[in-house]
């Protein structure tokens, strides 16, 4: 604690030596190099055993997130839901683990009306049911939701070194599943938030795992994975699915007489998902073939569309926190700058896949010559450039980007890495790889030490995120809740300066729920929830005040 102490202020003169922020970074970085070089020749001969027993390998790297972000449990908690995505996710989960596809409309329907929650026909989330199964998955077996969460990222690090394993050697497929355990693992976003990314990601690996086996071997297996993948994806992200099955058929066009015949285990494979998405549909929606974003969008006017297609008008009153949500994304839509500029604006979110290291290897992957490790032809390299390429053009449609719409393209991402690696030379290789784990390590670190260090450090990072502390107060609100005894109905006010942040959310069986959260409609309109919930005490929340607070309601 003490050492923390030290250097918690980042200003020289302030500690023993007289350190500044950028000396301690170098002598950090120079710290875990050393250390790096001599734990290599200890490690080399173990590791290439390793990255050839693809079992044990698979296993090793699904556990390496995991455990390193249970171990920063004591100082990060399994996140609190916090947002519209999250709230309607686990809605999603909730409603699978009462083993149906939809919620029936409640009858007091208007005092439950959030972002991305549909009330009518039936009350339900938007979203596909993908990251839903993984959370509901979770729930069953582990007791939190968040437990899928993290088999999602487990599945995600195993997936990107069999993918690998496919296109590239043993080694640079384990370095490579290594870095994605590092990169998208305890600190990422996808791993500290319940609306996606690994589960997308790991479909990914499936399918451009599947690809390079299929086409060397049209075995029944293979065709079963790509098949997986592709459905997986379906269920997960329906629009980067075409994107990521016109890459498939690019890849496979070449040798297609070659792989005709196991093409239709392939559609076999991907049926079922595609019957659970019509089904989904009939029960959410009452069409089989109208997908549950595509109501909310008719109904309430998000998600925004497509910046070829005309903004979205609702045909349903909004509340005033929907209002706000319709506004901001049809000015995201309609302002969003041509599609060139957007493009040119985004190209530097893509940084997400990347430790600041190693791009300085990407330059490698596109030079002409050599190619290193990279077995396969370079007509293969060119695929991966052009799939990325496609994906990248065919987001820039839509108005906004999170990193997670691309996240089935994750492990062709980490192929670029790792084959921009291998053919910038074993010394250069060498040292960008130490710089990554380091770069890693280092803010890890900072996670598992002292507070104060943290909150001095924490602004100077960009490629991070694990919740810290109670700014919003839904944890100090719960726990009050948990201490009251019985069920309880809470309605929520916000205050005038109220933005964006999602406070009704409920069960996916609202009556049976230990806690009843609705929007505070005013008295005469409220009175008539409070006594249809006669046994609730009633309370209310004011999230906008300083702080939050929970009140008894009169």
């Amino acid at each position: 604690m003490y050492f923390f102490d030290w250097f918690r202020s980042f200003l020289p003169l302030h500690n023993p030596i007289g350190f500044g922020a950028g000396d301690l970074v170098l002598l950090v970085l120079a710290v875990l190099l050393v250390l790096f070089a001599y734990l290599r020749r200890m490690l080399e001969p173990h590791l290439r055993k390793l990255a050839v027993h693809t079992r044990w390998s698979i296993a090793a790297l699904a556990a390496l997130p995991v455990v390193l972000r249970l171990a920063l449990l004591p100082r990060f908690p399994a996140p609190t839901p916090a947002g519209a995505d999250d709230f309607s996710y686990l809605l999603l989960a909730d409603t699978l683990l009462h083993f149906r596809l939809a919620n029936p409309a409640h009858s007091f329907q208007q005092f439950f009306e959030a972002v991305f929650i549909l009330q009518d026909p039936t009350y339900s989330s938007i979203y596909p049911l993908g990251q839903g199964l993984v959370l509901a998955i979770g729930r069953a077996c582990f007791g939190h939701y968040w437990a899928g969460v993290l088999l999602a990222a487990a599945a995600l690090s195993a997936g990107c070194y069999w993918m690998l394993r496919g296109w590239t050697t043993p080694g640079w497929a384990l370095l490579g599943g290594a870095l994605a355990a590092l990169q998208f693992g305890p600190l990422n976003r996808w791993t500290n938030l319940y609306w996606g990314g690994g589960v997308s990601a790991a479909a990914g690996c499936l399918i451009f795992g599947a690809l390079p086996r299929l086409r060397q071997e049209p075995s029944t297996r293979n065709a079963a994975l790509l098949g997986a993948g592709l459905g997986l994806q379906l269920l997960t992200r329906p629009f980067e699915f075409l994107v990521a099955a016109v890459c498939v058929a690019l890849f496979l066009a070449p040798d297609i007489r070659k792989v005709a015949k196991a093409l239709p285990l392939v559609a076999v494979t991907l049926l079922p998902a595609v019957s659970l998405t019509l089904a989904h549909n009939r029960a959410v929606t009452g069409n089989w073939t109208d997908l549950p974003y595509v109501l909310s969008r008719y109904q309430y006017g998000v998600p925004t569309t497509f910046t070829l297609q005309p903004n979205p008008v609702p045909h349903r009153q909004l509340t005033p926190e929907q209002q706000l949500d319709y506004r901001a994304q049809s000015l995201a839509h309609d302002e969003s700058g041509g599609y060139w500029n957007r493009l040119w604006e985004r190209l530097p979110s893509y940084r997400f896949f990347f430790f600041p290291a190693l791009l300085l290897a990407l330059p490698w992957f596109f030079l002409p010559g050599g190619t290193g490790d990279w077995p396969a032809p370079n007509a293969y390299r060119l695929w991966a450039a052009a799939a990325l390429t496609l994906a990248i053009l065919a987001e820039n449609f839509y108005p906004y980007f999170y990193p997670h719409y691309v996240a089935v393209f994750t492990c062709l991402f980490m192929l670029v890495t790792v084959t921009a690696l291998s053919r910038c030379g074993p010394d250069a290789a060498r040292a960008l790889a130490y710089l990554a784990i380091a770069h890693f390590v280092f803010w890890y670190g900072l996670h598992c030490g002292n507070e104060t260090m943290l909150l001095t450090a924490g602004r100077y990072d960009t490629g991070d995120y694990i919740g810290y502390g109670d700014p919003e107060g839904r944890i100090q609100i719960g726990q009050q809740l948990e201490q009251i005894p019985g069920r309880k109905l809470v309605f929520v006010r916000y205050g005038p300066g109220h933005m964006f942040h999602e406070w009704i959310h409920n069960a996916a069986d609202i009556d049976s729920a230990d806690v009843v959260w609705a929007a505070d409609l005013g008295g005469p309109e409220n009175e008539s929830l409070v006594a249809y919930y006669p046994s609730r005490s009633v309370w209310l929340a004011e999230p906008d005040a300083k702080p939050p607070r929970l009140i008894q309601y009169q």
